[in-house]
């Protein structure tokens, strides 16, 4: 699978994600010392990423899923958020730590960001792996950033295109071609 024909080229290589994510882990669990986060990974793309960067923490955590959408199989957001898969924890009073693969628009994280802090949640923090600040339509605080990123479409290490390329161990730009039909 890593030599793909609509892999334009490795943008992340995995030894860069790895160190990357180890040290994210640390800072969160310095962050956190002494307190018992509930993680809530993004589904699908942010789930490779949420078990690389808990084994990296020295912290006991609670961790639920959410899956939202705001893209269905294209390449660009419709900028309508939904709510796919709630949670199966109540946030009421707890230090909420957001994971998620991918900050563009800013969009499903400000819906996030609303929603946990209407459930009650005593604080959230967000840890996403990517960031695209130049597509950002609305500023959001992001607490910890693993690599900013051009404005390319990027597959792997659980990002896909279309459902395809989530066990990529790079992370890759896809090849225009590959989506522009």
């Amino acid at each position: 699978m890593e030599k793909h024909n609509d892999i334009l080229h490795i943008l992340i290589d995995r030894e860069t994600l790895s160190k990357r994510v180890d040290e994210m882990g640390k800072q969160i669990s310095k962050d956190f010392a002494g307190k018992r986060p509930l993680i809530i990974s993004i589904l699908k793309g942010s789930w490779i990423f949420l078990a690389d960067l808990i084994r990296a923490m020295d912290i006991d955590a609670d961790v639920d899923f959410m899956a939202i959408s705001s893209y269905g199989s294209g390449t660009n957001s419709t900028g309508e958020i939904k709510l796919i898969m709630d949670l199966n924890r109540s946030v009421k009073g707890r230090d909420v730590l957001i994971v998620e693969d991918i900050i563009d628009s800013g969009l499903t994280m400000d819906y996030m960001l609303k929603l946990l802090k209407a459930r009650g949640a005593n604080t959230v923090t967000i840890a996403t792996l990517l960031s695209k600040p130049s597509r950002r339509k609305i500023q959001i605080p992001i607490d910890y950033v693993g690599f900013e990123i051009e404005d390319k479409f990027v597959i792997g290490y659980g990002l896909d295109f279309d459902e395809k390329f989530r066990g990529l161990k790079d992370i890759a730009v896809l090849r225009p071609e590959a989506y522009q039909n």
